[in-house]
């Protein structure tokens, strides 16, 4: 029988994280920005200032904002699903998918080495690495379960990966200009550095229709390696839980369900099996879902730990991202 008082302690929790995820959609009409950094940002500043309401160990909102910020997050990834194209990948050609792929595996490494060189915790290193070289928030919320990272840590990286993108807005379009790339190029370039969708859209049409084309489907096939991703993260994770010759029963790692039911999605979207109105519903609802998901992300943070890190953090994500834009200049020039 269904028991409402079984999911009441979740309830404060998740109004509180819708509570901060309508303030940050609110700010977000002002201001052009991403909202997923500003709903964790907010969520920061209400989780500090009312610390002990939200971060003490009797803490009525924990079981709900830890609801929003890992169930309600899968849920969302799963939905986001409905917005790929399999079929897109039939449009970029070899060449371009070499670019992305080679792009996207040298912006994790790089990120791997530069967090090991500023002494920076591997796992904050791995989602700077992945948010800048797959699809920005996304693919640090997707894949931060497999690889166990904290909530501060995922908060941290996707802050800096927004920023490093809002910047590229600008950047990246500028450079494309300088380097005297085609449209075409420049829209590849665009596709293949900026991290998340609506930034390689926008920079993409301020240099040309076109250009703003090519930069909206390798963006889109750079989100589909996120699958291949998720599943090499949990190999890995597969082969570390290993203690010597014996896998340690302690630590299970398999698919996701999400994982399969974004495939799922993905695979909708791809054969048209639904009308579009209800593609983009799904669509919308995974966006706000997403947004209340940050909000707790942003609720769960501890400013001691972020004063700690975001330095560092900040220094590698900022020289990651210089170095994703010379790396991809390089690939598309020479291919």
């Amino acid at each position: 029988m269904f028991k409402i008082s079984k999911y009441k302690k979740y309830t404060r929790g998740l109004l509180a994280s819708i509570v901060v995820a309508m303030m940050a959609y609110t700010v977000t009409q002002f201001i052009s920005f991403s909202t997923a950094t500003v709903a964790i940002i907010l969520g920061m500043l209400v989780g500090n200032i009312f610390f002990k309401t939200f971060h003490g160990d009797g803490s009525h909102y924990k079981a709900g904002v830890k609801f929003a910020e890992k169930d309600l997050l899968m849920f969302a990834i799963a939905l986001m699903g409905i917005n790929l194209n399999f079929t897109m990948l039939a449009n970029l050609g070899v060449q371009t998918i070499l670019i992305i792929v080679a792009g996207m595996i040298f912006t994790i490494f790089m990120g791997l080495f530069l967090g090991k060189l500023f002494k920076l915790n591997p796992q904050l290193s791995l989602m700077i690495g992945i948010g800048n070289g797959v699809c920005g928030s996304s693919a640090i919320a997707a894949t931060s379960g497999v690889a166990k990272v904290k909530s501060n840590d995922i908060g941290i990286s996707i802050a800096l990966v927004n920023l490093m993108g809002t910047i590229g807005i600008f950047l990246a379009p500028f450079l494309a200009h300088s380097l005297g790339f085609s449209d075409i190029q420049a829209g590849v370039y665009t596709g293949n550095t900026l991290q998340a969708v609506g930034q390689a859209v926008a920079a993409g049409f301020s240099i040309s229709p076109e250009a703003g084309h090519y930069a909206t489907v390798v963006k889109m096939g750079r989100v589909l390696l996120l699958v291949p991703l998720v599943l090499i993260l949990i190999y890995i994770a597969k082969k570390e839980a290993k203690v010597g010759d014996e896998v340690d029963e302690k630590v299970k790692v398999g698919v996701p369900s999400f994982i399969l039911w974004f495939v799922f999605f993905s695979v909708i979207a791809s054969l048209g099996l639904l009308p579009k109105e209800i593609e983009t519903l799904i669509g919308t609802v995974s966006h706000y879902i997403t947004l209340i998901a940050m909000s707790a992300i942003g609720l769960m943070i501890h400013f001691g730990t972020i004063v700690k890190t975001a330095g560092t953090a900040f220094k590698v994500s900022s020289i990651l991202f210089a170095l994703q834009l010379m790396f991809s200049a390089l690939l598309i020039s020479m291919l």
